[in-house]
């Protein structure tokens, strides 16, 4: 975790879906906080989408629970920032998935982003996505100057599954811009390594977050065991090695990726054809009959639902990401009697790899999970890369959470 010695600190905006029905980022940010004083944390966004319009709140709540054990932080390093200056720099972004375009309006969050990006500060600007990728997409369409000074970690996989069109838009407009997309070596965080006696994802919980000051304890109200798949990002930015993603480190190690897997099918697909897990997969229909007015249609796969849009020529098109390997089934429910019970599938399977062979030349500066197999947890690629350190990331979580307990003690 130690920056080499000299090392300018690294500036950090995070973007998190806090409030969703996931746990994962409420402990991540507490981890956060507890190594804010390693880093310039720039800003914390509020970017999720549903039916909470207004989770920038959830931020608020954290920072004053942050405030509790700020007097005790303090005294372990004076570069923990005040709990003023968190309310200030936290930000409400966007609250809907975006459009087809991949992008619509500017929001509180994406605007702060191309404000940092645009300051005198020669430092790069560090974007962690923890969850949608909106703000990031509005700002780099409003503002496409400031991609220079991006270095973007993308936590993918499930988020890439719900911002579909917004990671297209990136992938499709901005192959150059500077990222990790971690679609699944994050899951090494809580999958696989050392599980034994208090390493495991319950026991570490019981053993050296509860009771661990105010942080400790809204931890373990959120939930009694590890997840806090976000947290590789931050690892990974607090590491000797950031710019140089095949290193390796508690965020992980990353290949060079291949062209940014996209199929398209023009006619309803079936299980026989097979597309690379987390690809984007595009379904377009062109219905028979007339279409009603005010035309809706949406995507329903494994219960969820993911919304169509009529393109310029009369065409209905769907995006969708699968986040694991296996058979997908899915329906079409619309008001439209061309499309209603339309039905397909298809399967998906992890890459090859032999992609990682493949760098792709038109996205000279992304990254992504190492997809040989010795470097897999399971089906997860990549995780390994994450798993191995362990030991080592809860063992400094513990003695940071410590901090949060009681003061340093006085210097002779």
């Amino acid at each position: 975790m130690a920056q080499a010695a000299g090392t300018a600190r690294r500036r950090v905006i995070v973007s998190t879906d806090i409030g969703g029905t996931d746990f994962d980022d409420f402990q991540s940010l507490v981890h956060l906080l507890l190594y804010s004083d390693m880093l310039d944390l720039e800003g914390m966004i509020a970017s999720p989408w549903g039916e909470g319009r207004n989770r920038k709140q959830h931020l608020l709540s954290l920072i004053s629970v942050y405030e509790q054990d700020y007097p005790k932080l303090r005294t372990w390093s004076p570069h923990y920032p005040a709990p003023e200056r968190l309310r200030a720099i936290s930000k409400q972004g966007g609250t809907d998935l975006a459009g087809p375009h991949g992008w619509g309006q500017a929001t509180e969050g994406s605007s702060w982003i191309i404000e940092r990006a645009r300051s005198s500060d020669p430092r790069p600007l560090w974007v962690l996505l923890w969850g949608g990728f909106e703000d990031l997409a509005q700002a780099l369409h409003d503002a496409p100057d400031i991609k220079g000074k991006l270095r973007v970690y993308m936590i993918g996989g499930p988020n890439k599954k719900w911002s579909t069109n917004a990671y297209d838009y990136i992938a499709r407009t901005h192959p150059d811009l500077w990222i990790i997309e971690n679609n699944a070596s994050y899951r090494g965080w809580f999958t696989g390594g050392q599980q034994s006696g208090d390493l495991g994802n319950v026991s570490f919980v019981q053993q050296h977050v509860k009771g661990k000051g105010a942080l400790g304890d809204y931890f373990t109200t959120i939930a009694p065991q590890i997840k806090m798949g976000d947290t590789p990002s931050l690892s990974y930015v607090l590491g000797a090695n950031p710019e140089q993603p095949g290193a390796g480190g508690w965020g992980g190690r990353f290949v060079r990726a291949w062209d940014r897997p996209r199929v398209t099918f023009t006619a309803p697909p079936t299980e026989a054809d097979v597309v690379e897990t987390f690809a984007i997969v595009e379904l377009v229909y062109r219905p028979a009959g007339a279409e009603p007015e005010r035309a809706q249609a949406t995507l329903v796969v494994d219960n969820q639902e993911f919304n169509g849009y009529r393109d310029a020529g009369g065409a209905w098109r769907f995006l969708f990401s699968p986040k694991e390997a296996k058979a997908w089934r899915y329906r079409i429910e619309s008001n439209h009697p061309g499309l209603a019970g339309q039905t397909g599938g298809f399967t998906s399977r992890n890459a090859a790899p032999e992609q990682a062979r493949h760098p792709s030349a038109r996205y000279p500066n992304w990254w992504t999970d190492d997809p040989a197999p010795e470097f897999s947890v399971g089906p997860h690629q990549g995780a390994q890369t994450v798993s191995r350190w362990r030991a080592g990331f809860l063992r400094d979580f513990a003695a940071r959470l410590l901090r949060a307990q009681a003061a340093a003690p006085a210097k002779l």
